[in-house]
């Protein structure tokens, strides 16, 4: 790993990645490796977590051609200096700031989403002008091992570099001096990774995750609002880190919601959705059973039904859930939704804010005070109103946590922005020097000083 590292920075030190050509013919060969490795990469994510193609492409592999087209269409802009202004007292002189890259950086995915949230944050860093070191979750070992041979063919080692392993692997290369990290994953492990960047203070961005609620207005489109959640709770059979994690709704919308939820999930996935190939299975059997463990304690309101030999558990809803309930003290990471009634919104609003600041928030209303209402009164990563998921999808959104959730943030200019520092350049003009500021500060000298420092 430390040999590995040293062949990266002697690379970026020749200044190689520092060409916007050099980046733009980068990101263009990662376009091409991602479309010539398309079945393979959806064959490998069928195996590690039974996603359809369909699903595969929605979700991971167009999403990434998506981020590197955004990234080639404004590379130019994102990489150019950018002019700010300067103070009179500093005349004559002209300030900009220069973004340049950090140097080599470490990418730690999760098995999640595998493709998305390994190649995404990629397109960013080589932007912005770094060599990277990729460590893969050995939990989609298929997916890892389709990367690692799509990215070995696209670009040398010393650019750029999969590393497949286990826990000690992880550990020795947080062990190493990385110029920056990017780790996606569970809080708990975030803050190892937080713990081992500081013994080399080493920046870090953190995607994390934790419980986002569904608030669910009196107002709300009900039908709507029952397909959009539906649909935010089955992707990746809920398995991604801003599903819809509990639901808040108004208790006079609640029976009509449950039977349109049901109405969505058989539309989506048929009567018996634990039985449908095309509905991704839960990662592994020890997850498997911690989700029917969170069940406990609750009622089934719809669905229950689960499929052991196949990993599947199919879209449930939950009620009499409490603050002590299971399915509480924990993301749920996985196709269970609590439901939750409220009678007025201040309870709802107690209900988000005596818990821990959450990677996305989503509210259901047709009432725009109740909108703007929440959206000041709730600290979340993000924020959809009427839909899940889908602020994800758009580039120029930053997509990020706050607090427990994450720090930091990335997608399209953010991206870059993540992966680059940004230098402060004052040019000072060599054609006057006001005498000013220098000593013996004289009464007259003090008062001009005065004058433009206020």
């Amino acid at each position: 790993m430390q040999e590995l590292l040293n062949l990266q920075k002697k690379f970026f030190r020749s200044g190689a990645t520092l060409p916007l050509a050099f980046r733009k013919e980068s990101l263009q060969r990662l376009q091409l490796a991602i479309r010539e490795n398309e079945q393979a990469l959806a064959l490998a994510l069928r195996e590690d977590l039974g996603k359809s193609p369909a699903e595969s492409y929605m979700c991971e592999i167009g999403m990434c051609l998506n981020s590197v087209r955004e990234a080639l269409n404004h590379l130019k802009k994102w990489a150019s200096p950018r002019r700010v202004s300067t103070p009179l007292s500093q005349f004559p002189a002209s300030s900009h700031i220069l973004p340049e890259p950090f140097g080599v950086a470490l990418i730690m995915s999760p098995w999640n989403y595998p493709v998305l949230l390994s190649i995404d944050p990629l397109i960013s860093a080589l932007a912005a002008g770094n060599c990277c070191v990729l460590r893969f979750s050995r939990s989609a070992p298929s997916t890892a091992a389709a990367l690692e041979k799509m990215l070995s063919a696209t670009f040398p080692r010393e650019y750029v570099c999969a590393v497949r392993g286990d826990t000690d692997t992880a550990q020795q290369l947080l062990g190493l001096p990385f110029d920056t990290i990017f780790f996606t994953g569970s809080p708990g492990v975030g803050r190892q990774v937080m713990r081992a960047a500081a013994e080399h203070l080493t920046p870090v961005t953190l995607e994390l995750g934790g419980k986002s609620p569904c608030i669910v207005d009196s107002s709300a489109d009900i039908p709507l609002a029952a397909r959009r959640i539906a649909f935010g709770k089955t992707l990746n059979a809920g398995q991604t880190c801003v599903a819809p994690d509990y639901l808040l709704i108004h208790r006079s919308r609640e029976r009509e919601f449950c039977r349109e939820f049901a109405h969505a999930v058989r539309e989506m996935l048929g009567e018996n959705p634990a039985a449908n190939t095309n509905y991704a299975h839960i990662v592994s059997d020890r997850h498997f059973r911690r989700l029917l463990n969170l069940m406990r304690g609750s009622s089934i309101l719809f669905g229950g039904r689960s499929e052991e030999r196949h990993l599947r558990i199919e879209p449930t809803l939950l009620g009499d859930v409490t603050p002590d309930s299971p399915c509480m003290q924990e993301e749920i990471f996985g196709p269970l939704l609590p439901v939750i009634s409220y009678d007025t919104l201040d309870e709802a609003e107690e209900w988000v804010r005596s818990r821990p600041k959450p990677l996305a928030c989503y509210i259901f209303t047709r009432d725009g005070s109740v909108e703007k209402r929440l959206l000041a009164s709730i600290s979340s990563g993000g924020a959809c109103v009427n839909d899940t998921i889908m602020h994800l999808a758009v580039p120029s959104l930053p997509f990020g946590g706050v607090g427990e959730s994450g720090m930091g943030a990335y997608h399209g200019k953010t991206g870059f922005d993540t992966f680059s520092h940004a230098k402060g350049v004052l040019r000072r003009a060599t054609w006057l020097d006001l005498p000013f500021r220098y000593a013996p500060l004289t009464d007259f000298k003090q008062k001009i000083l005065r004058f433009f420092l206020r």
